[in-house]
């Protein structure tokens, strides 16, 4: 088993100069360099980007749908390492409400289980192929209110690896803690980021408040 190191792959403005910030999380076998080209397809200004990298490139050993306790110790690293994270985005400046979070797979599983055990107003969650974490969920672990932050879990139906029913599972409980959720399941679609699931990130998120 094993643990996570702090490894953070920077990207876009100093975050001295940033208004917002994103932080992406990588699936697994990914890396952190290969998120950080996904951020020039989303309409972003003034951002700084933050990627972190999971050891042996993959941020819990099994599927985000066994027993929590397979995934551990991994797992409560990835959340440290988040955690940890978005304290210093915040210290360096960028409040909560500023920070978007992004991941894909495995990735939007973490995603969407940090937020969650640490609901808040964020910019946003925008979860590509996710759910919460888990072979049962554990509603204790959820806790705080989302403010009505605009979260995206998008997947496929069906998905090899991220059952339809645990997205609108997951749905469900965010709803119940207060964020405002668009879940959309694209049927027979890849395990991949598609460019209309990104058109749909930037319409949700990203587009220009009408003057």
């Amino acid at each position: 088993m094993y643990t996570h190191s702090k490894n953070i792959v920077t990207a876009g403005m100093p975050v001295e100069q940033a208004k917002t910030a994103l932080i992406m999380i990588h699936g697994r076998g990914a890396s952190a360099e290969s998120m950080v080209p996904l951020s020039r397809y989303l309409d972003l200004k003034d951002v700084a980007i933050f990627a972190p990298q999971a050891t042996k490139h993959s941020w819990y050993p099994t599927s985000f749908i066994e027993p929590v306790e397979a995934n551990q110790p991994a797992l409560d690293s990835a959340l440290a390492i988040i955690d940890e994270l978005v304290k210093d985005v915040i210290h360096a400046g960028i409040p909560a409400d500023k920070i978007y979070f992004l991941g894909f797979s495995q990735g939007a599983c973490l995603t969407l289980e940090y937020v969650t055990r640490n609901a808040a107003k964020y910019a946003g969650v925008i979860a590509f192929t996710g759910g919460l974490i888990g072979k049962e969920l554990q509603l204790e672990n959820y806790k705080g209110d989302f403010g009505q932050t605009p979260v995206l879990i998008t997947t496929s139906d069906p998905d090899p690896h991220v059952p339809l029913k645990r997205v609108k599972e997951s749905a469900g409980i965010m709803e119940g803690m207060n964020a405002s959720l668009h879940v959309v399941a694209y049927p027979g679609k890849q395990h991949t980021i598609t460019n209309e699931e990104i058109d749909l990130a930037n319409g949700i998120f990203f587009k220009e408040p009408l003057s």
